[in-house]
């Protein structure tokens, strides 16, 4: 665990030192669990935002995407439940006077347990070499199948106790598993208690008149209230998806990990509407089909898996997560709920308004079913970063940091040097700069010796540096390097725009789906 600690750290230096993210109010020492993009960390977010939208509403003819105000009707939240159970379970140890997540520390107890089977796994490894069948060790091997059932004994007691809403059984399993606060090694807790997490503000020119509203929580609101707006200005017609991407605000009381759960955070929804019936085959279809978006990214086929939800929300019949291997091990990266026709009823209940879809073949009107995918940005961000960020032992036994971001996704796509600043060299890079910066991201970069230019944009993630020299001037030819082999090869300048495209390019990035 220390090893993976030791990475996070890593994650969390870089991503400041390389202008990704910095703490947010940091000369007025900061602000807990609130951060904000840097330069090169908004590029990467809006690369991550479109590479999102592109898929979902881009790609597909039935799905069309809004952008919802952040202030919404205050009965909205009356509606959706948020007034009166959305909640987190918290249970303060009375010694470090720190307040945690119940469930949380519940299932990093359970983490701790799964640490140990990727030890055992590992031991196997290297004891049978190309021999070993993972897949096979984890289903037979009797102390694996032990550590497994007993976080599976934990996890089901935990949902049903949450769902039961006994948080009596809650605190008597922290208990009973002799779970510790991890700050002081005391065991001294208090009962564990409901949090609303909106938070609250007014809206009105003076106080006595102000009406209470709320930070939205989620954005999927937003696209519940507009369901008849977008239906009939559309003419959709149903199965359709609306797509949103936005902030949406938590006050979470253990905020923590990093960008991973924050108080202001953004998210990639999409609500998709069918009719009832159809449910289980639409969900397993965008189970599939979500994967596939993750996986065309490249970050290891092994970083992903599905945890179906033992604890169901009360109006879903099916809810899973794609969780990803982050620094601090699996952790839930995007849900796909089967939601039913409880938003929409429960909107058309608190306004009066009738929210149908007249279906012509069946010549019936209904309330359509839905169902949900929805991924944090922030989560994406912190998951694509960390997993690209290696340290890496070149054959002369030095070693070079370098960020392996998918070029698809990186700030910037190309640096160019001059290789001296003289001899007319600095012109002719900037003139590449100049064709170049019309169709991506470029950097300009004189600085230093050539070498350690690589090293620096080996750092920041860029997939390509390209070397303006003597020779250019005769041949119009350039070296052209490749981050992650770090290959060089003399190219054309008027190749230059085909070559970067061809690696950069959204379409060869989501045609791997």
């Amino acid at each position: 665990m220390a090893n993976n600690d030791d990475q996070f750290k890593k994650v969390i230096s870089h991503a400041k030192e390389y202008g990704y993210v910095f703490q947010s109010s940091e000369i007025y020492d900061g602000l807990s669990a609130v951060y904000d993009y840097a330069q090169n960390g908004a590029e990467l977010k809006k690369n991550i935002r479109d590479y999102w939208w592109k898929a979902m509403v881009q790609m597909n003819d039935n799905i069309v995407g809004i952008d919802a105000a952040i202030f919404m009707h205050p009965t909205t939240w009356k509606a959706s439940g948020h007034v009166d159970a959305f909640s987190d379970p918290l249970i303060d140890n009375k010694d470090s006077k720190k307040r945690y997540r119940a469930d949380v520390l519940v299932e990093d107890y359970c983490a701790k347990i799964e640490a140990k089977i990727d030890k055992e796994v590992a031991k196997a490894e290297k004891r049978f070499g190309d021999a070993f069948n993972k897949q096979e060790f984890i289903s037979t091997n009797p102390r694996v199948l032990g550590y497994q059932e007993k976080i599976d004994t934990i996890l089901k007691r935990l949902g049903k106790s949450l769902e039961a809403e006994d948080l009596a059984d809650v605190k008597a399993l922290i208990e009973e598993l002799e779970i510790a606060c991890p700050l002081s090694g005391s065991r001294n807790w208090t009962d564990v208690k409901q949090f609303n997490l909106m938070f609250g503000t007014k809206l009105g020119a003076s106080a006595e008149t102000a009406m209470d509203l709320y930070l939205r929580p989620e954005t999927a609101q937003g696209i519940f209230v507009n369901f008849l707006n977008v239906q009939k200005t559309g003419r959709m017609k149903i199965p359709f998806g609306i797509a949103q991407t936005g902030k949406a605000f938590r006050n979470e009381i253990v905020a923590r990990q990093f960008i991973f759960r924050m108080r202001e955070f953004e998210q990639m929804e999409m609500q998709f509407f069918i009719k009832p019936g159809t449910q289980k085959e639409w969900f397993d279809y965008w189970k599939e089909t979500r994967l596939k978006w993750h996986k065309s990214l490249g970050l290891g086929e092994d970083n992903y898996r599905f945890h179906d939800h033992e604890k169901l929300a009360h109006y879903a019949d099916a809810a899973t997560d794609i969780e990803f291997k982050f620094p601090f091990g699996f952790k839930e990266l995007e849900g796909i709920h089967s939601r039913t026709d409880f938003d929409l009823k429960q909107h058309e209940e608190f306004s009066g308004k009738k929210l149908q879809y007249f279906d012509h073949e069946d010549n019936a009107s209904y309330t359509p079913y839905v169902l949900e995918t929805s991924i944090g940005l922030d989560r994406m961000f912190l998951a694509v970063f960390s997993n690209a960020l290696m340290d890496e032992t070149l054959e002369d036994g030095s070693v070079r940091t370098v960020l392996k971001l998918p070029a698809v996704l990186a700030p910037v796509k190309a640096a160019v040097f001059p290789l001296v600043k003289k001899d007319g060299l600095p012109e002719i890079a900037k003139q590449i700069i100049e064709d170049l910066k019309w169709d991506f991201n470029v950097f300009y970069d004189e600085k230093d010796a050539v070498g350690k230019r690589y090293r620096r944009q080996d750092a920041n993630g860029t997939p390509f540096c390209i070397t303006v020299d003597h020779e250019t001037i005769e041949t119009n030819t350039v070296t052209i390097r490749h981050r992650d082999t770090m290959e060089q090869k003399r190219v054309a300048i008027s190749e230059l725009k085909d070559i970067i495209k061809k690696e950069v390019d959204v379409k060869e990035w989501l045609m791997k789906m």
